[in-house]
């Protein structure tokens, strides 16, 4: 079996009894014997449990039952979010010993295609940085350069798919977690829209909806077909999404029609952005030219760094208020720091930075439809980095790590704050070999239009035969 093979062929593999489930996990679990190891992705297994639901899995299909679209197909689930009877640590020694007694909706979606849910993806404490290492169980390392992140925070989902442990898995983005790991490890990322995808079933949002749930993928029909399976009105939350005109997964043979492209490599914080990051975005645009689209130097009007800046981190402070944790001694020295902060916070302060954030939406999302239909960008300002390089230097200030990741990825938290969706594709490499990723941003509820035109881009330029080489 293909270890690279697509979500969508392995589904159609094992409907089609060209392989059954039990050999797919079977052969997935081998090679994570071999080389987790080395990379550090999978942190938590049940190989005993996952077998038998896939003999199960296999017996449905010869019984000729109904099959859900992912049946029997293996992807990991990220250790922020909670399957009932699994541990969910959210990658913190505070919370070592928890055991989740509920599923949420997003793994309880994917269960219900017929996904075996197959391990626990490490992540960094919380999911607060661009990288993924902890105290708790260490660092997850990029497979395409073992000293290098394969980026957070769901790093670790990233490096199951790069690896071909898994020909998907689940990751949530609350500042760029899918998109930065999708750009470090040469996958496609979709970070959905606003309300797209239920967060339930114990809240309805996380961060004002600043965070959402979503899958990486190494292709835009795969992370298209996931979107169908976990996205849907939730009648018990307090908001949701419009509901799509079609099935995504329908959107990859329409075509997008003459688009107006505006492409920046320039960061809305200011800070350098690399050579290689900038000509991914080049490329692209020449590309995206050739294609029939009307491409254009151009950006919203972003706001200063020093007025959104304060009115994010009044949010993002507030992060840990989401976790199920007893013992605050343990956590790490930057969410230490980042909860410190946020208890300092007066609720007037917090509501007039959410207010800010509210401001600064209207002034961004005013320029699609207006000036432009969608946004080209950097994934990232930097190549992935190092593994410890966003440590150095916490013990003089612990909230250092966090100004370093700043540095790395200034292009995605703010359509997080917008709630609009965005997507990185791997359209580059760079000289030393690493993937990088370039992102596009649609208008608010507009994924249809991004799997349109990433899956034009993907057609020109197919990616899915670049794979590291582990073995």
């Amino acid at each position: 079996m293909d270890p690279f093979i697509s979500l969508l062929d392995l589904a159609g593999a094992i409907k089609s009894k060209q392989v059954s489930p039990l050999e797919v996990v079977d052969f997935y679990l081998e090679r994570m014997d071999r080389l987790n190891p080395k990379i550090n992705a999978v942190i938590w297994r049940r190989d005993d449990e996952l077998r038998a639901e896939a003999v199960a899995a296999g017996e449905a299909l010869m019984s000729g039952e109904e099959l859900g679209p992912l049946h029997g197909v293996p992807i990991p689930i990220k250790d922020l979010t909670d399957v009932s009877g699994w541990p969910t640590t959210y990658g913190s020694r505070a919370a070592a010993g928890r055991v989740a007694t509920v599923t949420a909706h997003v793994a309880q979606a994917l269960r219900d295609a017929g996904a075996l849910l197959m391990c626990r993806s490490n992540t960094p404490e919380f999911g607060t940085v661009c990288v993924t290492e902890n105290d708790l169980f260490g660092a997850t390392r990029n497979p395409w350069n073992l000293d290098h992140s394969p980026g957070g925070s769901s790093g670790g989902a990233s490096a199951c798919v790069a690896a071909g442990f898994a020909p998907a898995a689940h990751g949530n983005d609350g500042g760029g977690s899918i998109r930065i790991p999708a750009s470090c490890a040469g996958l496609v990322g979709l970070k959905p829209s606003r309300g797209r995808v239920s967060m339930g079933p114990l809240v309805s949002d996380v961060m004002h909806g600043g965070a959402v749930e979503g899958v990486l993928t190494r292709t835009v029909a795969d992370t298209a077909a996931v979107l169908d399976v976990i996205s849907g009105r939730d009648p018990n939350a307090w908001y949701n999404a419009p509901a799509p005109e079609r099935p995504f997964g329908e959107e990859l043979s329409r075509a997008p029609g003459e688009l107006r492209i505006a492409y920046t490599s320039v960061a809305p914080t200011g800070v350098p952005v690399d050579p290689e990051c900038v000509k991914a975005v080049e490329l692209t645009a020449e590309l995206l030219a050739g294609l029939g689209h009307e491409v254009f130097e151009g950006a919203p009007a972003w706001p200063e760094a020093s007025e959104i800046l304060p009115a994010f981190m009044v949010v993002w402070n507030t992060g840990s208020a989401y976790w199920d944790v007893d013992e605050w001694d343990k956590i790490e020295p930057l969410n230490a720091e980042l909860r410190s902060q946020a208890k300092q916070m007066d609720s007037l302060s917090y509501v007039r930075g959410v207010a800010q954030l509210q401001i600064h939406t209207r002034l961004i999302t005013a320029s699609w439809g207006r000036d432009f239909d969608l946004l080209l960008t950097p994934t990232l300002a930097t190549e992935p980095p190092k593994v410890g390089w966003l440590w150095e230097g916490v013990e003089q200030d612990p909230a250092d790590p966090l100004a370093r990741a700043g540095m790395v990825a200034p292009f995605t938290p703010l359509f997080n704050v917008t709630g609009q969706p965005g997507i990185s594709l791997p359209m580059h490499w760079s000289a030393s070999g690493l993937p990088i990723g370039v992102q596009l941003v649609g208008s608010p509820w507009g994924e249809a239009e991004l799997i349109r035109v990433a899956a034009q881009l993907e057609a020109a330029q197919p990616w899915a035969d670049k794979h590291p080489s582990l073995d």
